[in-house]
């Protein structure tokens, strides 16, 4: 004859087990997704726990002994056991919810700060460049406030010496991108001082990306707009384009000549930096020649887009450049380069550079020859 349970007890058991599920529904609800994983593991240990009690019910009805007692006692354990479990996935996920809350509100002071920091920079731009600042500003002006002895920006004084002494051997030198970071630092610490030494422990290969971001920045190329047909049609002839070159205002032939004596020494050692005259024009026909109007090549765009200064005081008098009004966590200014869309490189423009590169000492007969001892 099968053994009667008691009935509060089986009540107790059968009310604990299915308010369980409501708790778990009603904490889903309010705690979010992650309480789909404490329900799976409650649900596993009550299906566990009845499975015991069951096993327990079978042999005592077995042996045809009272089963009150040592049921009870596996109710009231099953019950404990899983009731605890069940608080502790509750205040788990409650911790999850209250940490996943910090984080929205740790994302939009994020996005409320890079909004202001975008509407700064657009006022900034809107008004000026600092008085100080380097890059971005047209190459004649800076040279007039250093006031230097020699027709050339500073920045690229200290870059060029850096690099005969210390860079020249660096495999791909000019072709290899920079740290963005260690640009952006390079860039304001010239922008606050143009006659400052570079930071200790730098790359050559950030030292030689810092001279194509400058290039990149000024408003006009070094060749000027209105040469851009004429040497481009002057490119095999080296006396056309020395004849070219002398319409130059002093300082953009002083800077043209400075640069494309730098690249010589580069090419000179193309056996180890894997560099020659060609891949150096390469980089930075882009940089020295373009069009009036165009918008900006790959590269160009890429380079201004990669640095951004920090916002400064600002002069009124002076134009603004585009070139760093992006923030520097924007994607696209990490963008490789070029695009599969790109325009065709402006091959006149590579040889134009590459001639002035071999041919050197042929074409800038008028100016001091730079020489690095």
């Amino acid at each position: 004859m099968p053994l009667a349970e008691s009935p509060p007890w089986r009540r107790k058991a059968t009310d604990f087990f299915s308010t369980s599920s409501v708790k778990l529904k009603q904490a889903g609800q309010s705690a979010g997704d992650n309480i789909v994983d404490v329900a799976g593991k409650v649900g596993s240990v009550v299906k566990s726990r009845w499975a015991v009690f069951q096993e327990a019910r079978q042999q005592q009805q077995q042996q045809q002994r009272p089963p009150h007692e040592t049921v009870q006692e596996r109710i009231i354990t099953a019950a404990a056991s899983t009731g605890l479990l069940f608080r502790k996935g509750i205040s788990e996920t409650k911790e999850k919810v209250a940490v996943g809350k910090v984080k929205v509100e740790e994302a939009a002071k994020k996005t409320a700060d890079k909004s202001k920091s975008i509407l700064n920079n657009i006022e900034r731009w809107q008004k000026g460049v600092a008085s100080t600042d380097v890059f971005g500003v047209p190459i004649e002006a800076t040279v007039q406030r250093e006031q230097s002895d020699r027709a050339v920006p500073l920045v690229l004084v200290r870059c060029a010496d850096y690099l005969v002494i210390s860079g020249l051997n660096n495999e791909y030198l000019f072709k290899s991108e920079g740290d963005k970071k260690v640009l952006q630092q390079l860039v304001s610490l010239y922008n606050e001082d143009s006659g400052a030494s570079l930071l200790e422990g730098v790359n050559p290969i950030d030292v030689g990306a810092l001279v194509k971001c400058y290039l990149a920045s000024i408003p006009e190329p070094l060749t000027t707009f209105s040469l851009y047909d004429e040497l481009r049609a002057a490119r095999v002839s080296i006396p056309d384009l020395r004849n070219i070159l002398k319409k130059l205002p002093n300082v953009n032939y002083m800077t043209l000549e400075f640069v494309t004596a730098l690249l010589l020494r580069v090419s000179r050692k193309s056996s180890l930096n894997k560099m020659d005259s060609r891949s150096l024009a390469v980089e930075f026909a882009p940089l020295i020649m373009w069009r009036q109007g165009d918008t900006g090549t790959d590269l160009r765009n890429h380079l201004k887009f990669t640095l951004k200064p920090p916002p400064k005081i600002v002069d009124t008098t002076s134009n603004a450049a585009t070139w760093d009004l992006l923030d520097e966590d924007d994607e696209d200014a990490s963008s490789q380069i070029p695009l599969d869309d790109a325009s065709p490189p402006d091959y006149s423009s590579i040889e134009v550079i590459q001639c002035l590169i071999e041919h050197h000492n042929a074409i800038f007969t008028d100016a001091n020859e730079t020489v690095w001892r």
